[in-house]
């Protein structure tokens, strides 16, 4: 057990996050392999995924519905569905390097298992509800913010449905129009609860404005809502 324990320790130290109950780790990597192997005297990681995931969809639906507070539930709905998904936990595990300390069956190791998306993504989630019932919600939402932060940016990017910004500045391009600015206009509350007004600009004249818990969120915000007055205006044009 002394090597486990020494890549647990370098497993916590990559988590940013020391478990008062190691126990829960280590079941977090158990797979269900080691656990048939073993004839079913030790458990499995699949009820912590469960829970896991369960936490996960809460703490992300948390952050989109206090960041994006202009969607309505299917636009947020649409987002949580394109962001939540086995290769957006398979990268999240990646960088934890969760794949060198899972304990796997003999057949599973051979089977090229420390590698499986599935077996990553199932991990992960596991070490969320791990984290949940060793510190509670608040504690684990806390130690997801900066990982969700970096996933809904990552999402916002790589998706045109959820990429305001971008589908405003190919409107302005197309009718040779300046690039837009944001600026923030408002900027209210303690460190840890900050609120953001922005305003979208292009050639000085203010085409929406967003607001969020980051300039990030209040930026999106705005494009969107500059967006569909844009898109509605030349719809109008178009039609007289």
């Amino acid at each position: 057990m002394q090597n486990l324990e020494m890549t647990l320790e370098e497993l916590q130290q990559q988590l940013g996050y020391q478990f008062k109950n190691q126990a829960l780790l280590e079941l977090a990597l158990t797979h269900p392999s080691k656990a048939y192997e073993m004839k079913k005297r030790m458990g499995d990681n699949q009820r912590l995924e469960f829970l896991g995931d369960a936490v996960l969809q809460l703490a992300l639906t948390d952050r989109l519905y206090r960041d994006f507070d202009k969607m309505d539930e299917g636009e947020l709905t649409r987002m949580r569905a394109g962001l939540v998904n086995a290769e957006a936990l398979e990268q999240m595990a990646l960088g934890f390097c969760l794949g060198d300390c899972l304990v796997l069956g003999r057949g599973e190791t051979m089977n090229q298992g420390r590698t499986k998306r599935s077996n990553l993504a199932d991990a992960m989630e596991a070490v969320i509800g791990a984290i949940y019932l060793d510190a509670g919600f608040e504690a684990t939402s806390q130690w997801l913010g900066n990982l969700l932060e970096a996933w809904i940016r990552k999402g916002l990017g790589n998706t045109n449905d959820f990429n305001p910004k971008g589908s405003l500045q190919e409107w302005l391009q197309s009718r040779n129009r300046s690039r837009p600015e944001y600026v923030v206009v408002e900027e209210s509350g303690p460190d840890h609860q900050k609120h953001f007004v922005v305003a979208v600009l292009c050639d000085q004249s203010e085409l929406g404005r967003g607001s969020g818990s980051s300039k990030k969120a209040a930026e999106m915000q705005a494009a969107a809502a500059a967006y569909r007055a844009l898109s509605a205006e030349s719809g109008q044009e178009s039609s007289d």
